[in-house]
């Protein structure tokens, strides 16, 4: 039997790295995490999560925490009963380029689980150096654009979103050329079903009320929005190179169907299970293979209505932004994250209504200079600034 997969996990202590960490504990023999990489948030938990798996190399992101996580492996050893000097700490990489040094480390797999566009350099860190990346953090790949995919060989980008992991699997059904369309699928998000003004009062408990998944807050608000289906929208397009025209979303609150792709000759090839991340985590960590313990699987012999529905663009605009914003190219897309991510933050703040959102995605899109394609990182960085601080002037003159 061959060794396991040596993975290096960033962002750790979010919920794909959890999720993460399960899976490779669950198949130890195939898989084995080896560094681990969190903003610093909670250096307790990822202390507990090193020692746990013996992992080699630890980053944060906050250069102060560094100490704080000396202090907590010391916690986490003597709450396990090891007396001083009966374990080794794993090397401590401290700073803001800290993921992105880790990410370059030797492993076979990267997960980027990382939240935000922060996950940029590290993914970029990591193809450059080679390594596969399982990427969970969509908008490194949104942002980056064409330095993502310039920088990616053939099947070095692995997606670990569920749509873009059923997208994947449903393409092994027919050629390049026998693609017609791909069908990305919506959950519709706990405000499926109303109308634009009866999303005039949302609070942000409701936003944070998903259905279905269970997922971090900027994940679950953009879910409400469904900017998170717009940024999926992007990312189909630049992962298996489909013309924006040829994708497209429909509504499925079951989410048991993650995706479908329609062939040239009229077959659509779905992918279905029950709504877990694991599967696609453990299937990123492992392609092209599958793991053998992962998640139950559909149980058919129980009745059930699975339901579909065309996406309401009138009261949720996101999507329609997200479209034009992939085709306007270059930078557009990294100003429709970074716009969004200023709103999401004003929204959860209370200085921004629920609608609000999308408004000032719009309005940002809208007021922007021609930027162009991006040459490097710091364009992109130089991009993304100029948005946030339009969104911040806008919401600051109470839009």
């Amino acid at each position: 039997m061959s060794s396991p997969r040596q993975v290096t996990l960033l962002g750790s202590t979010g919920s794909i790295g959890r999720q993460a960490i399960a899976v490779a504990e669950q198949n130890p023999d195939r898989l084995r995490i080896t560094g681990l990489a969190a903003g610093g948030g909670d250096v307790a938990r990822l202390a507990e999560q090193a020692l746990a798996l013996g992992v080699r190399t630890v980053a944060v992101a906050r250069a102060t925490a560094a100490q704080d996580l000396q202090l907590a492996f010391y916690a986490a050893a003597s709450k396990r009963g090891w007396a001083k000097g009966e374990y080794s700490l794993p090397e401590i990489l401290a700073g803001p380029r800290a993921a992105e040094e880790l990410a370059a480390r030797p492993a076979d797999v990267v997960l980027n689980g990382i939240t935000g566009s922060i996950g940029l350099r590290p993914t970029l860190s990591a193809l450059r150096a080679g390594r596969t990346v399982a990427l969970a953090n969509k908008e490194s790949l949104i942002a980056g654009g064409s330095l993502v995919t310039e920088a990616a060989a053939p099947g070095q980008l692995v997606p670990v979103d569920s749509e873009h992991s059923a997208l994947a699997q449903c393409l092994r059904g027919g050629a390049r050329d026998e693609v017609a369309r791909l069908v990305l699928t919506a959950s519709g998000g706990p405000f499926r079903g109303r109308t634009a003004e009866q999303l005039a009062d949302v609070t942000v408990e409701q936003a944070l009320a998903h259905p279905t998944w269970d997922m971090g807050p900027v994940v679950t608000i953009n879910s409400a929005t469904l900017v998170n289906k717009g940024l999926e929208l992007i990312e189909a397009h630049l992962l298996f190179g489909v013309p924006y025209a040829d994708i497209d979303v429909v509504v499925h609150p079951q989410s048991i169907v993650h995706s479908m792709v329609t062939f040239s000759d009229g077959a659509t090839i779905a992918q279905a299970s029950p709504p877990d991340m694991r599967l696609p985590i453990a299937l990123a960590l492992a392609w092209p293979d599958r793991l053998p313990v992962v998640q139950p699987a559909l149980d058919w012999s129980a009745a059930s209505s699975w339901e579909f529905a065309p996406l309401d663009e009138v009261a949720f605009p996101a999507v329609r932004l997200a479209r034009l914003a992939g085709e306007t190219g270059g930078v557009a897309p990294a100003l429709y994250n970074a716009a969004n991510e200023e709103a999401v933050a004003a929204f959860v703040a209370g200085r921004l209504s629920f609608r609000g959102i999308v408004d000032l995605v719009a309005r940002t899109l809208d007021d922007a200079p021609d930027l162009g394609a991006p040459g490097c990182v710091e364009d992109v960085l130089a991009a993304e600034k100029w948005a946030r601080e339009h969104a911040r002037a806008v919401i600051g003159q109470g839009i």
